[in-house]
């Protein structure tokens, strides 16, 4: 039986451990934590060059055996490197479901899934999301703030931009409906699914050419469109600029000891997901 002495130095040790760990994982200010940081990068880059590598058929077919062997090493290490994430702070679910707990638990999981559905490997190339971390780690907090601003900005405009795509939705339904009344099948437009696809492809201006309206109707209709689409385009960019220029504001590198969650204000000193003391 443990005596409360023995108990209360062995909880001091387990997290005196702990916090060191989770300095060299998760803060970028220290010598440790920033060599850590730059060697993850370095072998996440390695590891989307394996994959995109892999995809090309003449390379895949000459160094497909040494390269899915690469890619097999580069997931055992970020494996390694998730469980000591979880390891490091005090509630290792905050941060499993936090972004980059899910994204780091994406590197991992397409070379595991492979084993069961091939070619779901390919889908490793969302490791390129745990770049991310290189505005942390070379102090680019001016970048971080900036996509912290971008994020609430678009947070801000939801509503306004939700309204403004079912005003869009509710154009190429009629005008669709329209078109397959107008032109028909025998030009094309086989069913009203597919009309709202060309009004879709119209209205954004892209264009496909795998339909277009033959008669005089159809043309007029379809150049009201087009003018309707160019006049409307801008609308979102206008929505986000406003709210752009409400949302400014710094953020810190600091990361949460608890759940490893970033983007703090500089003068924070709880963390603003868990409350957790900074």
């Amino acid at each position: 039986m443990n005596r409360p002495g023995e108990s209360a130095m062995s909880e001091r040790r387990r997290g005196s451990w702990q916090a060191r760990l989770h300095e060299v994982i998760f803060e970028a200010d220290t010598p440790a934590g920033r060599m850590f940081d730059i060697a993850l990068l370095c072998a996440i880059l390695l590891s989307v060059l394996a994959v995109l590598l892999e995809s090309v058929d003449s390379v895949s077919a000459r160094y497909g055996a040494e390269l899915r062997l690469t890619e097999w090493l580069f997931t055992a290490l970020f494996t390694v490197e998730y469980a000591l994430r979880l390891l490091s702070v005090r509630r290792p679910l905050r941060y499993a479901t936090s972004f980059f707990g899910l994204v780091d638990l994406l590197a991992i999981l397409p070379t595991y899934l492979s084993l069961l559905v091939p070619g779901t490997h390919s889908l490793m190339a969302v490791r390129t999301l745990r770049l991310l971390r290189i505005f942390r780690v070379f102090k680019l907090t001016r970048y971080v703030g900036e996509a912290n601003v971008l994020i609430a900005a678009l947070r801000a405009s939801r509503a306004k931009i939700l309204v403004f795509l079912w005003g869009v939705l509710t154009i190429v339904v009629l005008v669709g409906a329209l078109m397959y009344v107008i032109e028909g099948a025998e030009h094309g437009f086989t069913s009203i699914p597919k009309s709202i696809y060309w009004a879709i492809v119209t209205m954004t201006t892209v264009g496909y050419g795998d339909i277009a309206p033959k008669t005089a109707a159809g043309q007029l209709l379809a150049s009201a469109l087009m003018i309707v689409g160019y006049a409307i385009i801008a609308i979102p960019t206008g929505i986000v600029s406003v709210e752009l220029a409400s949302a400014q504001r710094a953020v810190s590198t600091q990361a949460c000891p608890v759940c490893g969650s970033g983007g703090h204000d500089p003068d924070a000193r709880y963390c603003k997901r868990c409350g957790a003391a900074l």
